[in-house]
Parts: C-alpha cells; structure tokens; sequence
C-alpha cells in the first residue's frame, strides 16, 4: 500500500471513530506558554505569526514526535513490556472499569457516560485516587506493545473528557485536605477531589510517560496536543500555587513540577518549574529528614517514599544533564536514610509495620537497592542488600540505634534465621504516625511473631474513620497505656543505650499522660532472648495496661502464670511470661493486623493489667523467650531487686531454667 492509499485509509477509520472521541479544538494559547525561540521551534514560530496556527500546531506535533534531547529516565520506547496486571487494567480501562485503589478490588465501572463524582464507598482515597489516572499508563504500554489504536483512541476520548468535566475552580488552599466528605459541598467537592495538589502532581508526572507512549498515534491529533499542553500548564501552575505546607505531599508535589520542567522545556516557565521544585527538596530533604537518616513522619513506608522521591529528581537530573543543583549534602543525606531503613528491616526485606505503613515484598526492595546502587555505586552496604550478600559487605554492625527518629534495632545476624527486634520511641511524629512510644516488632527464625497493627484505612465518612481510629489506638501496639487510653503526649526520650556485648540495652522515657510517664527498659540478653521493663510512674491513678499483639495462628494463653505460648507450623515460636510488682490480671483482647490498604487478619493480642495509686509506680518484668524446637522451651522467673521504682536505675533478677542473670543499669 502507497503512502497516499494508507492515509486515505486512516482517514476513513479515524472519521469513523471520531463520533466517540470528545470534542477537541485547536487552542491557540497554546503558542503564548511556549518559547518559540526553544531551538527546534523555528517552524513553529514562523507559522504562528504569520497567522496560521494549525499548521503552527502541526509543526508542533512533527517537534514532538521527532524530539530526542529530552530523556525520560522510566520510559526506553525501544523496551516497552506490559504485566498481565497492567494489560487487565488497560482493557479494563476500555470499559470504564478503572484501576483506583488496590484496597478496592475488583474495581468499579465509572458508566458509559463517565462519572467521575461516583463514589461508592465514602473514603475519600477511593475518591481522590480515581484522578490519579493509574490505568492510563498500562494503556500507554498496551498501545505500544500491541500497536491496537483503540487504547490511543480510548485513552484520548477520556483525557478529554476528564478535562471537561472536572474543570479547576478556585479554591481556599486548606479546602484540599478536608478529611470528611460533609464539610465541602457541590462543585467544590468535586474541585478537592479532582484538583487536590498531591493528584494534580500524579498527573503531571504520569502524563510525562503518556506522552510518550501515545504520542506517535494518529488520534494524537494538532488538536488533541494544544488541549494537552494547555491542560499540562494549567496543572504545573496549579502545583506552584498551591504546594502542601509539608510533608511527604510536599515532597511528592516538589519532585514532579521538576519533571514537568524537565519533560517540557519548551515552557516559558520550566527553568523556573525546575528550579522550584529543586529549591523544595534541597531545603526539604534537611527539614524533614533527621541527622541520622530518619523521615520525620516516622512511618517506615513514607520513609522509603521520601527516599524514592529524593532519588527520583536525580534520574531525571541526571538524564537530562542538571545533576549539578543538587549539592552533595543531599546525596549524602539519601545514603543516611537508605543506611537507616536497611537498618531496621527484616532479613526478607520487609519493614515494620509502624504508623501507617504498608508491607513491602522482597521484589521491589531488591528493586530499590539496585537502584540505589546507581547512585551510591561505592557504597559496599547498599550492593549487599541489592545482590542478595552475593557482593559487597553486609554493615558492621548487628544492633543499631537512631535516637533522633526514636528506632532502635536489637540483631544477631543478618540472615534469616536471626532475631532482630525493631523498637519505635522517637519524638513526635507528623500526620501519619501513630500514638504508639515504645511499640516493638520482633522477627525469630525467618517470622514476624509480634507484627505491629499497621493501618488499614486513611479518612473518610464516620465508618471509615472508625476503622481507622481502632487501627491507631495505643492499645492494639506492644506497649503500655493507662485505663486503655491512647497517649496524649508522644514524646520519647532516650536515657540510655547500649548495642553491643552480652547485654544490650536501651532505656526509653515518654510522658504519655497527665502524671504518668513510661519508662520502658529493654536488655537484650546473650543476643537471644529479650526482658522488657515497664515501669509507670507519677501521681496518675488507674489501671495500667501492658498490651502485646501476636502473629495470627494459634497461641496459648496461661492467665494463672500469666504466660503465653505460640503453636505456630515450623521452628518459629516463642514464650512470654509477664511478672508484675503486684497482682496482675490477664485479658484478652480484640486483635487485628493490617498490611495493605482494607486488608487485616485476625490475631492474638492481650494485655496484662494493675491497678496503680498515686504514691506508687506499677511495674512489670516480661522475658520473651524465642526457640526452634519445643524441647527449649525454658521455665521463667523474674522479680525486682528493690522495693521501689529508682528514677535512674532498673535493677532485675531473672532466671531461665533455673539459672539467675542480674540484669542492672546506671544511667
């Protein structure tokens, strides 16, 4: 077929499908947010102003499709591939079923006619992660790897439609992180949800990879390209308007407007999109980011978000020739924070569960290291984890201590049959940490046999802010509250620490509540088993509870010797034996874990409980005896050595299978 025979063709097919297609027309404002000086934009700018901008927007389209000096650091066109799960969202997308949330599966259809204020559940995730646009991305590929016009024809149809049907009002900055779905109504609503910073910065990164995944399609018309690059412009000035005041939304908001500047120089404005997003993080990554690597969010998984955000701006720096306005303080800071969540993960490379942290998977922690090791190609820690110990060195250090971020990890080994447990008792925390001071994870043998809560929902109307504040009650961590209640006050302080011999231990302080503080002491004995002293103290009255959350499966619990043995499949299980300065209660509690959004199981979880009066401390002594086989499952006993609570010292006796350890510190 000649050239002419095919374009006759495509006319005819593109006349045919153009009934389904929203109405595009050619905006000629387009050639005033563009430096038409940019070099390859000579023909572009001579056809503008001699008056004829469809062919100035056709020019425009030849620049782009032709365009090879910016570099996109996550799209090579040459090595497009798609996941079965991104082909489903794709021709799910065909259909309006659209890929939102992976808490809400399987996914909801959005209508013929497309409804983006559906809301069928009332959490505003649901709701702002619908204008994210997650299946348009997986369209780009299945368009790239198939060569089927219907997903360029399909994802242009709804581009263009999203644009008219959710158009950008003005809004009060703080409207767009109300968390209840009553306080803003009509239009407004619809603005918070749709023109939320953190979604707008979605889109100005994704739609970098759209691009260029559908911009070779003849449904990408002239037309259809000043819609975009309008749109696109609207969005940065959007973000420059309106950053988050802080946080991990800020971070995320700062790293896209540099990918906007970057994608699209040929912007007015893009040195100085760049600039102010490089301006953010520069300042951000020392605001946010403790001395010793810890995201102030304290949140494993919005740590490794904060990482991925810093390193992502070097990609593209580094792909397209800017890497010199990054100093090396913040490449050093990265490696900080890198260095400290290796530090308090597991041998299989999950985190803790804190605050509102999702479980990762040995996959993309892999992922990640490799890709740190791009950045940080001498440091020998960071190809360890990236190569599974094959090359490099594992870190010096067993047990490590972060006494700014408050984490603190008690190890033996590296491997996988270590015993690691990970201790959460920093300062205060920002929006998506939890009232948890003094909170532990306790991995033996290969498992997490004392898995934090975790989160299972964010914010939403009253049900989902039910199910989100039961997640975050002091009382569902590993760690002590007064009458059930959760702290008023988070604010750990560290009295003392010790990571290394036969004894390791850190003493921890937080003043939860009014006349009563925390005091948590915790030995590491012979790198085997742990003794947690809690002591409580103040003038506060009540009953104090001293709480622990078990791994699912099955667990036996002893309320007259206060002790409880887990019957887990394999060679991971463990003995808690509580002692109490006075008669203790045991009672069993409601007990969940949550690792994914809207996902929990059932588990285990008690607590030990004494009443307290307001001349006396109440004090507890619990040994948590990790083995193998049950056949070392040892007897315990343990008792204070002084009758009363010494505000700078802990002085306990304990025996295991009748052998006695005086296990005392000075501090």
């Amino acid at each position: 077929m000649n050239n002419i025979s095919k374009y006759i063709t495509l006319t005819i097919v593109l006349l045919c499908l153009a009934g389904r297609i929203t109405a595009q027309e050619l905006r000629p404002e387009v050639f005033s947010m563009l430096n038409l000086d940019y070099p390859g934009l000579e023909k572009v700018k001579a056809l503008h102003q001699a008056g004829n901008d469809a062919e100035a927007a056709t020019a425009l389209l030849e620049y782009y499709r032709g365009r090879t000096a910016v570099k996109h650091p996550e799209v090579d066109l040459s090595k497009v591939t798609i996941s079965k799960q991104d082909q489903q969202w794709a021709d799910d997308g065909l259909e309006h079923t659209f890929f939102v949330h992976k808490g809400y599966q399987p996914s909801y259809n959005y209508g013929k006619d497309i409804n983006w204020q559906y809301w069928p559940v009332q959490d505003n995730e649901l709701r702002w992660q619908l204008h994210r646009h997650k299946w348009f991305s997986p369209m780009g590929k299945a368009y790239r790897v198939s060569g089927d016009e219907k997903y360029a024809k399909e994802w242009v149809h709804q581009y263009m439609d999203w644009i008219i049907k959710n158009p950008l009002a003005e809004m009060n900055k703080s409207e767009y992180e109300l968390i209840s779905s009553g306080e803003v109504k009509g239009d407004a609503e619809n603005v918070r949800f749709a023109w939320r910073p953190l979604e707008v910065s979605n889109r100005l990164q994704d739609q970098t990879n759209q691009f260029l995944y559908f911009v070779d399609s003849p449904h990408f018309t002239p037309e259809f390209l000043t819609e975009f690059l309008v749109n696109y412009h609207k969005h940065a000035l959007h973000i420059l308007a309106n950053y988050s005041a802080q946080g991990n939304h800020l971070l995320f908001e700062a790293q896209r407007i540099i990918y906007a500047g970057a994608f699209f120089p040929e912007y007015k404005e893009a040195t100085a999109w760049r600039k102010s997003g490089i301006d953010i993080l520069n300042r951000q990554i020392n605001v946010q980011v403790y001395d010793d690597g810890g995201q102030f969010e304290l949140d494993p998984h919005y740590h490794l978000a904060a990482i991925n955000i810093f390193c992502k701006a070097l990609y593209m720096a580094d792909a397209n020739g800017f890497r010199g306005e990054f100093p090396q303080s913040y490449l050093d800071r990265i490696e900080k924070m890198i260095l400290f969540y290796a530090n308090i993960c597991f041998p299989d490379y999950t985190n803790p569960c804190f605050s509102d942290a999702k479980l990762g998977d040995k996959p993309a922690e892999l992922k990640n290291y490799k890709d740190w090791t791009t950045l940080f190609p001498q440091n020998e820690q960071i190809r360890y984890f990236a190569t599974e110990g094959k090359e490099g060195k594992q870190p010096q250090n067993l047990s490590n201590a972060f006494k700014a971020s408050g984490f603190f990890t008690f190890r033996n080994s590296w491997q996988n049959d270590a015993t690691v447990m990970v201790v959460k008792a920093g300062p205060k925390g920002e929006w998506h940490c939890q009232p948890d001071n003094g909170t532990f994870e306790f991995w033996f043998n290969g498992k997490n046999l004392f898995p934090d809560s975790g989160a299972y929902v964010y914010a939403g109307d009253d049900e989902v802010m039910k199910l989100r504040n039961w997640f975050r009650q002091t009382m569902v961590h590993n760690t002590l509250t007064l009458d059930d209640r959760t702290l008023e006050t988070t604010e750990s302080v560290t009295k003392y620490w010790n990571g290394t011999g036969d004894v390791q231990a850190l003493v921890t302080e937080n003043p939860g509540y009014t006349g009563l503080t925390h005091r948590r002491t915790v030995f590491f004995v012979d790198q085997t088993y742990f003794v947690l002293v809690d002591e409580a103290y103040g003038d506060a009255t009540g009953e104090v509870n001293l709480h622990y959350q078990l791994a699912e499966g099955k667990v036996n619990l002893d309320p007259k010797s206060m002790t409880v043995v887990t019957d887990y499949a394999g060679n991971s299980n463990v003995k808690l034996q509580c002692f109490g300065e006075k008669p203790l209660k045991m009672k069993e509690e409601e007990g969940w874990r949550s690792t994914a959004y809207r996902q929990r199981v059932e588990r285990t979880a008690l607590s030990f409980n004494t009443a307290k009066d307001a001349k006396h401390a109440a004090r507890f002594i619990t040994v948590i005896y990790p083995y193998a086989d049950r056949a070392d499952m040892p007897a315990l006993s343990a008792k204070f050595n002084g009758k009363q609570f010494a505000a700078s010292a802990v002085d306990v006796e304990v025996k295991v299978n009748g052998k006695k350890r005086v296990l005392k510190i000075d501090f």
